[in-house]
């Protein structure tokens, strides 16, 4: 799925899922408005299908599914219903468009988004804590490498695995190291390629972490996307080699805001604004 670090990187688009059955916001939509968690999955199956079809239209590489809605998480293990109702997203999303599909069941259920992912036909997962301890809004978080990796040899060994490093929304307590932390995550927890964020979600990490990460990705031949922040006024910014992918999700919404709608301007300024600077 990885492009070489020196090429275009490639652009995964993010479908930011409603509120799904299982999560509080579903039950409190479902409470104040009467709609049932079946019509409420039916309009978000709409929606996500739509959305996909307009990413691959613009020129997005390949598409990740999460449920985005679902504030607040659960740590790591989402409802039996909520695995169900993104599986049955991710088998229309695939049926819909040609381009690879991830799966990302947030917080950091890696096993539920293995299982999706098996099932439906999708390409890759994404672990926000493959590696590591880290403190995070759902509590502490520590990474489950060997069940992740032993999961995905019993359901589909070709998936692979994008594991973060340094996550947003959290801190890390494994390693004052990024570097080090970069090569225990691909080596070690056996992450297929890492992800480096901001702070949180829309922030771009700050520039002496991405040096530092490119350096370490291409000293060690991994692949290293990056997961937040890259807007159409900030991918100017970025280096030309080192990043074999960009996984961009807010900037292409309605106001530049998780969570909304996707903008079909907004998405045709993003690919051509990132198209450019790599391209030049």
């Amino acid at each position: 799925m990885a492009r070489s670090p020196r090429a275009v990187p490639e652009f995964c688009g993010v479908l930011h899922l409603r509120p799904l059955p299982g999560s509080f916001r579903a039950a409190r939509v479902a409470r104040k408005t009467g709609v049932d968690a079946r019509r409420q999955l039916e309009l978000t199956l709409k929606q996500a299908v739509m959305e996909a079809k307009i990413l691959e239209n613009a020129g997005l590489d390949t598409l990740m599914i999460e449920n985005f809605g679902d504030t607040p998480f659960r740590k790591d293990q989402v409802a039996a219903e909520t695995i169900a109702s993104m599986a049955v997203i991710a088998r229309e999303v695939r049926a819909a468009v040609k381009l690879p599909i991830g799966i990302n069941v947030l917080r950091n259920d890696a096993i539920s988004a293995l299982s999706i992912a098996a099932v439906t036909g999708a390409d890759f997962i994404r672990v926000n804590v493959l590696s590591g301890v880290a403190a995070t809004d759902q509590g502490w978080i520590e990474g489950r490498a060997a069940e992740v990796l032993a999961a995905r040899e019993r359901l589909d060994p070709e998936l692979r695995i994008l594991g973060d490093v340094w996550v947003k929304h959290a801190k890390q307590f494994s390693s004052d190291s990024l570097a080090h932390s970069i090569e225990e995550t691909a080596y070690r927890a056996g992450a297929d390629a890492v992800i480096l964020t901001g702070p949180t979600t829309g922030r771009l990490a700050s520039r002496a972490f991405l040096d530092e990460a490119v350096a370490a990705c291409l000293a060690h031949d991994i692949p290293l996307y990056l997961g937040s922040g890259v807007s159409s006024e900030t991918v100017s910014a970025l280096p030309h080699e080192g990043i074999s992918g960009i996984i961009v999700g807010s900037d292409l919404r309605k106001d530049g805001m998780a969570g909304t709608a996707v903008d079909p301007r907004r998405v045709s300024r993003w690919i051509k604004a990132a198209t450019r600077h790599f391209a030049g």
